[in-house]
Order: C-alpha cells, then sequence, then structure tokens
C-alpha cells in the first residue's frame, strides 16, 4: 500500500512544512559548493598505496555515499579484517566553509522525499566515496583475530584504496547461503558469527526490535515492516570491531571522542524478567539477558512486546570527549559492554572525521592536529544536537506518511497487536498494525490491553493536515483478535549504516503517543477505538 496521485499533494506539502518547521539545512551555499568542487579536484592522497587490495563494499541498493569497504582474510594465526574508511579530511580544510558547514549539518539526515546530505554531493556521492573501480584516499584498519574471533593487533593508517565490488546485502545473502561466495565474502559469515558470539559473552545487546521503513515506489511512498538478513548483522559486527578498537586506541593516547551509554539502573533486568514471566516469554534463570533477547523470535507478539520493553535499557546514549588522559568514568557503550567510539562514517556524521584523526594520531604514536583538539570541547553537544534533529525528522516524516496512507480508509478495521500498555484511568498503550505497517497509539475501553497480544482496531480519522504542520490521524481500539499474535513482518535495528530510507523502530517515544486534539506543531495523534469481536 503507497501513496501516490492526489493523495501526494497535500503530503508534499506537509513534507515541506516539515523541513521549514524544524529548520532543516536547504541547499549547500554556491561558496561551500565551489570549495567542495575544489577539494574533489586535488585532495591531499597519501604515500602508502594499498589498491592492490581487492577491497568491496556492502549498503543498501542504491547508495552512493559508501563510507566503508572491507577485505578479509584467513592467516596463520586466525584471520585479519582490512576496513577501509573514506578519509573525509582528506577533502575538509579545518575552518573552511565545508568544514563550517559540516559543523552546521552535522549529520546527514534522510526524509521521505530526498536526503539532506552532511557534504555536497561532489564529495559524499563523488571524489569521497569509496565507489568501485575508484582510487581513492582512506583510513585502512589493520585488525587482527584469532581463530575464535577474538582481537589481537590493530593498525590505522593512510592508504590509498579500491574498491572492487559494490555489494548489497540481499545479494550477499543468497551467496554466502548458495556457498558459491569466495573466501574474502565468504569469511563475513564466519567472522560476523564469531563476533556474534563474543559479543553474547561479553554482555552486549542486539535487540530485534520492529522497525518502519519509507519507501519510494513508483513515484510514491509506502511504509513497510522489512526485514533483515543476518548479513546486516555480520557486517554490523565488522563495524562494531572497528569501533571498540578506535576506542582502545583512544584511551590507550589519553585523548577521544568515545560515544558512551550508561549502565542500566539497579533492578532494571529484574524488572524485565518480571516483565517476561508475565508476557509468558521464556526465560531460564541460567541465561543472561544477552541471551535471551538474541535468541527471541520478534515476529511473535509475546516477543515483540518484551523486546519493546527492552528498549528502555538503552536510553541516554551521548558522546564524551576527553584529552590529556583524563579519561572520563563511565566510558563504557552498555550496550557494546565495552568502550566503543563511532568512526566508520565520516560522509554521514561529523563526529567520525575527528574520531579518524585521534586514532591515526594514537597509532603513530603521536598527538592528534590543532585542530582536532580545539573542536573535541564542543563536539558531544553539537552531535546531541544533530542526533536529536535527525530522530525528530524520523520520527514526523513516518507519522506524515502514516497520516497520508490511512487517509481514505477511515472505517476499516485492522489487525494490530500491543507492544505497550501504560497505567492510567483508562488503558492506553501502542500497537503495530500488520498491514499497512503503522505504529500508533491505542485507547481501550474498560477492560485492560493485553500486552502481546492481537486487537481489532478501527481508523476513524486520518490525514495531513496542512496550515499548522500537523497530522492527523485518529483510530479507537480494541479487543483480542482470534488467530496468530505474530507480526507478519518486522526487522532488526543494525548499527551500520541507515538503508536511505527514511525508518523507525518500535520505539514509545514516537510522536503517535500525543494526546487528542493536535497541538500545533509536526506530532502526529493517533488513538484506536473498541471494535467488538466478529462472528
Amino acid at each position: 500500500m503507497h501513496v501516490t496521485g492526489a493523495a501526494q499533494e497535500p503530503l508534499g506539502a506537509a513534507l515541506r512544512e516539515l523541513r521549514a518547521g524544524l529548520e532543516l539545512p536547504d541547499a549547500f551555499p554556491p561558496d561551500v559548493v565551489e570549495e567542495a568542487k575544489t577539494a574533489a579536484a586535488a585532495p591531499r592522497l597519501p604515500d602508502e598505496d594499498a589498491t592492490d587490495i581487492p577491497f568491496f563494499t556492502i549498503d543498501p541498493p542504491g547508495s552512493m555515499d559508501l563510507d566503508q569497504a572491507m577485505f578479509l582474510e584467513r592467516t596463520d594465526t586466525g584471520y585479519r579484517v582490512r576496513y577501509a574508511i573514506a578519509d573525509v579530511a582528506a577533502y575538509v580544510t579545518p575552518g573552511g566553509r565545508l568544514d563550517t558547514e559540516a559543523h552546521a549539518r552535522v549529520v546527514t539526515l534522510y526524509c521521505p522525499d530526498g536526503r539532506i546530505p552532511l557534504h555536497p554531493p561532489a564529495l559524499s556521492e563523488g571524489a569521497a566515496s569509496l565507489l568501485p573501480d575508484e582510487t581513492r584516499p582512506a583510513v585502512l584498519w589493520t585488525i587482527d583475530l584469532d581463530p575464535e574471533g577474538h582481537r589481537t593487533a590493530t593498525d590505522a593508517r593512510r592508504a590509498l584504496v579500491r574498491s572492487r565490488a559494490r555489494l548489497d546485502y540481499d545479494t550477499v545473502q543468497r551467496t554466502i547461503d548458495a556457498r558459491t561466495a569466495e573466501e574474502p565474502l565468504a569469511l563475513l559469515e564466519e567472522i560476523g558469527r564469531h563476533r556474534e558470539r563474543i559479543e553474547t559473552e561479553r554482555g552486549g545487546i542486539s535487540l530485534n526490535v520492529p522497525e518502519q521503513e519509507i519507501e519510494t515506489v513508483d513515484g510514491g511512498f509506502r511504509l513497510a515492516y522489512r526485514a533483515p538478513v543476518p548479513a546486516e548483522g555480520w557486517n554490523a559486527q565488522i563495524s562494531l570491531l572497528t569501533g571498540m578498537a578506535a576506542a582502545d586506541l583512544m584511551l590507550q593516547a589519553g585523548t577521544g571522542v568515545l560515544r558512551t551509554l550508561p549502565a542500566a539502573p539497579d533492578g532494571a533486568v529484574g524488572r524485565l524478567r518480571r516483565s517476561a514471566r508475565a508476557l509468558g516469554v521464556d526465560w531460564p534463570h541460567h541465561v543472561s539477558y544477552a541471551e535471551v533477547v538474541r535468541s527471541l523470535d520478534p515476529t511473535v507478539g509475546r516477543n515483540a512486546a518484551f523486546l519493546q520493553e527492552c528498549t528502555t535499557l538503552l536510553r541516554g546514549a551521548g558522546y564524551t570527549a576527553f584529552t590529556g588522559g583524563d579519561i572520563p568514568e563511565p566510558h563504557l557503550h552498555a550496550a557494546v559492554a565495552a568502550p566503543y567510539a563511532h568512526c566508520t562514517a565520516p560522509l554521514r556524521r561529523l563526529v567520525d572525521r575527528y574520531a579518524l584523526e585521534i586514532c591515526l594520531a594514537a597509532a603513530a604514536g603521536e598527538q592528534p592536529p590543532v585542530w582536532v583538539l580545539e573542536a573535541l570541547d564542543a563536539l558531544p553537544d553539537e552531535m546531541a544536537d544533530g542526533t536529536r534533529r535527525a530522530g525528530a525528522v524520523e520520527r514526523a516524516s513516518i507519522d506524515l506518511i502514516e497520516a497520508a496512507l490511512l487517509e481514505n480508509r477511515v472505517g476499516e478495521i485492522f489487525d494490530a497487536y500491543v507492544i505497550e500498555v501504560r497505567d492510567g484511568e483508562r488503558p492506553v498503550g501502542t500497537v503495530h498494525l500488520e498491514e499497512p505497517a503503522v505504529v500508533g497509539r491505542v485507547e481501550g475501553g474498560t477492560a485492560p490491553l493485553p500486552l502481546g497480544e492481537r486487537l481489532r482496531v478501527r481508523l476513524t480519522q486520518a490525514g495531513p493536515a496542512a496550515g499548522e504542520g500537523a497530522v492527523r490521524s485518529r483510530l479507537r481500539a480494541a479487543t483480542r483478535a482470534p488467530g496468530s499474535s505474530a507480526l507478519n513482518r518486522t526487522t532488526r535495528a543494525c548499527p551500520t549504516r541507515p538503508s536511505g530510507r527514511t525508518k523507525r523502530t518500535g520505539s514509545v517515544s514516537s510522536t503517535l503517543t500525543v494526546v487528542w486534539p493536535p497541538t500545533t506543531t509536526s506530532r502526529t495523534p493517533s488513538f484506536m477505538e473498541n471494535v467488538p469481536p466478529s462472528g
């Protein structure tokens, strides 16, 4: 189901209002574009030549801003991971117009009607991107692993690289499943599974939470629950491996900028155990939290509801900068269960350019450049602002598409299942519709909402509302529906690059949970109405 034709007109107006209301960046200023073109023609090239290594990239289909390329090989002592990251600093002059504009944008933003890139396309989709059959300056990570996948050595240096192939996740998965992949690609599964096991052993968390994506289809938009393939998780493990190696280099050098997440408060895991028991989720006493969440099938309603509860332990992520050996406490990322740094997406995230410079200096036994040190104090706040804006864009975009998809379906009844319930005078919670892929607020009658179970919901009002920047969709819910409690399709949030399509996980912080009537903001109220059981 997607939005096309006449329905696009009010939606287009609402999307334009969204950009204006959130004060999103517009086209790059002419002087920034000119500086980007000049830099693209004359980057600062490294002396080392690694173009003999047959790198490949793995990204969503159609991606042009390729930050990462890899080559994997087996060694006498285990494995060697070579990970090339686009060297954005080879093109951006500190203090120049490109640099200033990047600090204003902070991250690439993903809207239904197009991306808002961090850097001009001449760089992000051209000269700096690790496109196939093009020689590019890069930061080349060499990470050695033992036969079990544990890291034994790390090096980072500048080098020229040349990717041989641009692959996508589905193609990689099909090739691996068919056992026709050559060893550099076949090793992605082998190393990825080792790293997933190690992640679980150290207490790292990967949540298979349901996720919505906006896709463009035949000139229109549609929402879908996209099911990821295992290759996405294996690819993510290479990025996580590099981020942990980067954090260790920073800590050893006494200078860095870490991605941090506070530990869960006391009693949080006990609360989740009680939730699991109430939902009927099997969690044996000898099984750790990390093990149980990795084992759950999110297409089962009760599991999805439990995983939604687990997201409450992942709030509060931020960035922490330090210099002079003054190591901050805490400095771990609780979900990674280790020190961690963002350093693998410099085309799309500002902090990565600085993190890479710190790692290069640390690996060489040198001090980071002055321009890096001067920027460190401000980076955490800049990244926090940019991350909040990206989240607001993501939520508001999906809310708009949801309302537009439902606009002509008022009165229809949908199957849904309850993923979250809140206490109050009336039963209130959050549901996933099975089709279309909509996440909405639910209000029940006098009976409690059945967490993790299916309901029938009736749509009573929906549609984009221009003028106030609001999108209105009103539904009411719910009685338990007969049949399975499973959702048709769900996805796992992958910690590598975004797909290029606006997406939202099943977080209950969604703008769909605001109260009715709507305020004069771009938030989207959504309610559900009790529907008597059929038959």
